[in-house]
């Protein structure tokens, strides 16, 4: 599967071919394909059509800068707890050190990246209540992430990288504080936006969908 965008990109190629990119060029992103990405992403399904969330775009230089900063203090301190101590061969150990060197490269360049997408959900419960007791029906959380994933897949349908990012969560206040952004919303994800410098194509997954699958009953398995 190759490089290609626009219309003519099928929906199940641009969903088996999307991938994080962490590396962009500085080349602006057009409003109007911002707006695409938008208006993909609040046609995801939400429970009860409620669409509990909000988008902050922020493309003041400034404003970026300071997101950098707030992304890097998380990155210094998350990235060297994760961080394995030993791998079981060498191909994890080069696939980890692959992927760690894309994720150093966003968090020291995070600025310069031209469109940084706030995701934003308001703190509430969606557990309604019978004679019987609550009913946990699932997280709010669930309600948003489908518009995340439709966000991300346009921007694939137009050329333009993303990749999910929530290391801001760390120092959560001040990404608050900075974009003015009320208490009641919680900050769920960073989305960087721009023109990547990587190649699109099917990201290796160590646990495929077989391996993962169950028919009937769990760990009954099947042969694609």
């Amino acid at each position: 599967m190759g490089m290609e965008t626009g219309p003519k990109l099928g929906l199940l190629e641009g969903l088996m071919t999307h991938r994080a990119m962490r590396r962009y060029t500085d080349e602006p992103v057009a409003e109007e394909d911002i707006w695409t990405c938008l208006k993909a992403a609040v046609q995801a399904p939400s429970g009860g059509n409620i669409q509990p969330y909000q988008f902050l775009i922020v493309q003041d230089p400034d404003k970026r800068l300071a997101l950098a900063e707030i992304y890097r203090r998380g990155w210094a301190r998350y990235g060297t707890a994760i961080a394995p101590t030993e791998f079981p061969d060498d191909a994890s150990r080069e696939s980890w050190e692959r992927n760690n060197r894309a994720t150093i490269h966003l968090a020291q360049n995070l600025e310069h990246v031209p469109v940084l997408v706030l995701i934003l959900m308001p703190s509430i419960d969606m557990t309604v209540e019978d004679d019987e007791g609550p009913m946990p029906v699932g997280p709010t959380h669930a309600s948003v992430y489908p518009a995340v994933q439709n966000f991300m897949l346009a921007a694939r349908s137009l050329g333009l990288g993303t990749t999910l990012t929530t290391l801001h969560r760390i120092y959560e206040d001040e990404v608050r504080q900075l974009c003015d952004i009320p208490d009641r919303y919680e900050v769920l994800a960073l989305l960087p936006l721009g023109h990547p410098t990587g190649r699109w194509g099917v990201a290796p997954r160590s646990r495929p969908a077989e391996r993962i699958t169950s028919w009937d009953q769990f760990g009954q398995k099947r042969s694609p």
